[in-house]
């Protein structure tokens, strides 16, 4: 089996996984994409305001404030049982909106992204832990190669889906 970013499933593992690591910026890629290219399989449905360029906008606002937020003291861990809601639903709703563009079971895509989103959760905040308890580099440094990471995996899906157009 080939590796294929292109895949429905790939992309839906890769942004379920951003969405365990930066909560925002998931739904702010898959609605940059879907306002600049709307589907007609999201049209009509329950995921149509992912298309609305005002949705694209307010969510890379979000995005952009958790990336300034997460480098607070008083932002609480990842593994929090809200934040971990919030990263949950994230990967639902990303998943759920590439299987529907796809013309694949939405629930399904929910399913696996949201997996993905549970199982980058906990292994980015342990493994934050450990490169910061091991090198004693500060955290803030450590979330800021996380974001360079979640941003890179953005800019890459984006430009995949512009070239499958």
């Amino acid at each position: 089996m080939e590796f294929k970013i292109t895949d429905a499933t790939i992309q839906t593992i890769l942004l379920g996984s951003m969405a365990g690591m930066r909560t925002m910026y998931a739904p702010a890629v898959i609605s940059h994409i879907l306002s600049r290219h709307p589907d007609k399989n999201i049209q009509d449905s329950d995921l149509s305001f992912l298309q609305s360029i005002t949705t694209s906008k307010i969510l890379k606002v979000l995005a952009l404030g958790e990336l300034i937020g997460d480098k607070l003291p008083q932002t609480p861990a990842r593994i929090k049982p809200i934040s971990v809601t919030a990263r949950l639903l994230s990967g639902l709703l990303v998943g759920s909106s590439i299987y529907k563009s796809k013309g694949k079971n939405k629930l399904g895509g929910a399913s696996i992204a949201a997996v993905a989103a549970l199982v980058s959760t906990f292994s980015i905040y342990f493994l934050r832990k450990a490169i910061g308890k091991n090198t004693r580099i500060p955290d803030p440094f450590i979330g800021a190669i996380e974001d360079a990471l979640v941003i890179y995996l953005g800019i890459e899906l984006t430009r995949v889906y512009n070239s499958t157009l």
